[in-house]
């Protein structure tokens, strides 16, 4: 009986691990630059928990575990959740607390380009402050992971929930008062969420179904697709808002910091922007690129000031932003943003016959210690077939061990691209392989 991997995961072979890594890494120096300190929590928590600010689409898509004797669990979908559990556990931790996560999540969704049911996220939060400067620096922080990974032509587009509640108030004051119609704010939300999606009709039909009559529906797509450079845009809002404007007044706050991290030519102000997790609060932004094919976002995140109060903890402001890994790992091989690897091997250590098999071991057991990552023979095979066996992997060097090297104490050092050898000391061909 052969079984196939899941719908929605996939496995990784050695090059795409080695992508997959490159990334990783190089997002968590970055990371750690900024000073995040890493924790690690649980892969699956109670389903109370996970649904208690999710989201009507998002409680949809949670893993569920049902067992006899305990309570209902579920797979976490982000990342946030868990640390919100966590920060609500352990109120002693001194604030700010920076903090960073790199881990797979689960979604019960269709899989699509650039998302997949099981898929890696990259979190930073910081939690404690109620300043615009926490919002900035999360996003200034994950724009730098980008320019390291190749990425150019970012964008980040910022909004406020504030703005869109404001929005909200304002139609509701609008509605004739025969026009007997009850929904909430986070109703709207979603459906402007979806504008990237489906376009400004989609969201049109979508606000219909809640009940908004066609003159107030009308006004508010008016109000959340105002486009404009930052300020233009800032105005606008602050006209239209009046007495609601906090909102605007955070946004203008956030501009204002963004230009001490020189990313504030990188801001776009896009009040249609909603994001469809209901914990968010106040701030919400994603980060774009200028890409050949189109996956959305690649980082997004928001400011989720109750979430930790809401889940038994003191009241603690947070704010976070999440590296979408698979988007990014996507791009970066369509685009050649990284040189592929087949593996991680420098050197394959072959031996002529089998009478020379224990030195060819000590000699690649000191080319470990000197930090060379090697193979040897283990299938018996002809000299011949090892080189060959090198070089479908992609390994660059190949060393040849036989009784006269042995002697002579010099090996040949094959250049497996080039497809040149060279006769060289032990010593000497570390020193080669160790600056190559």
């Amino acid at each position: 009986m052969k079984f196939q991997t899941t719908k929605g995961t996939r496995d990784f072979l050695p090059d795409e691990m080695i992508t997959r890594e490159h990334v990783l890494q190089t997002i968590k120096n970055i990371f750690e630059s900024y000073g995040f300190d890493t924790i690690e929590t649980p892969a699956f928590e109670d389903l109370e928990l996970l649904t208690a600010k999710s989201g009507e689409d998002v409680a949809k898509q949670i893993f569920r575990i049902e067992t006899e004797k305990e309570r209902k669990l579920g797979l976490r979908f982000d990342l946030t959740v868990p640390l919100a559990r966590f920060l609500a556990n352990n109120p002693q931790i001194p604030k700010p607390f920076k903090r960073y996560a790199i881990a797979p999540v689960w979604r019960y969704e269709e899989p699509q380009a650039g998302r997949m049911r099981q898929f890696y996220q990259a979190d930073i939060d910081i939690c404690g402050s109620e300043s615009m400067e926490a919002d900035v620096e999360c996003i200034a922080c994950a724009v730098d992971c980008l320019k390291a990974l190749g990425f150019k032509n970012l964008k980040v587009r910022v909004n406020n929930r504030k703005v869109l509640e404001g929005f909200v108030e304002i139609i509701k004051k609008k509605i004739p008062e025969e026009v007997k119609i009850e929904f909430g704010s986070l109703e709207v939300f979603r459906a402007i969420d979806k504008i990237g999606r489906i376009g400004t009709d989609g969201v049109r039909e979508e606000l219909k179904k809640i009940g908004l009559p066609k003159k107030q529906l009308g006004d508010l797509l008016e109000m959340v697709t105002i486009k404009g450079k930052f300020k233009e845009v800032l105005e606008n809002g602050k006209k239209l808002l009046g007495n609601f404007a906090e909102g605007i007044m955070e946004l203008e706050q956030m501009y204002e910091f963004s230009k001490s991290y020189s990313i504030s030519d990188l801001l776009v102000l896009d009040f249609s922007l909603a994001r469809g997790l209901d914990y968010y609060t106040g701030s919400i932004f994603e980060i774009e690129a200028e890409t050949k094919k189109r996956v959305g976002s690649l980082a997004g995140g928001g400011r989720y000031d109750n979430l930790i109060e809401l889940l038994g903890g003191r009241a603690t402001p947070a704010t976070g932003i999440s590296l979408g890994i698979e988007r990014i790992v996507e791009i970066m091989r369509e685009g050649k943003l990284f040189e592929s690897q087949k593996t991680k091997v420098k050197v394959f250590v072959a031996n002529v016959d089998e009478r020379v098999k224990s030195e060819t071991i000590k000699i690649a057991q000191r080319l470990r210690k000197e930090g060379i990552a090697c193979q040897t023979d283990m299938m018996n095979r002809s000299l011949t077939k090892q080189l060959e066996f090198a070089d479908s992997l992609g390994i660059p060097y190949a060393i040849i061990i036989g009784p006269k090297e042995l002697k002579e104490k010099k090996f040949k050092l094959r250049d497996m691209n080039k497809k040149i050898e060279k006769e060289l000391t032990l010593e000497q061909m570390i020193s080669m392989l160790k600056g190559s």
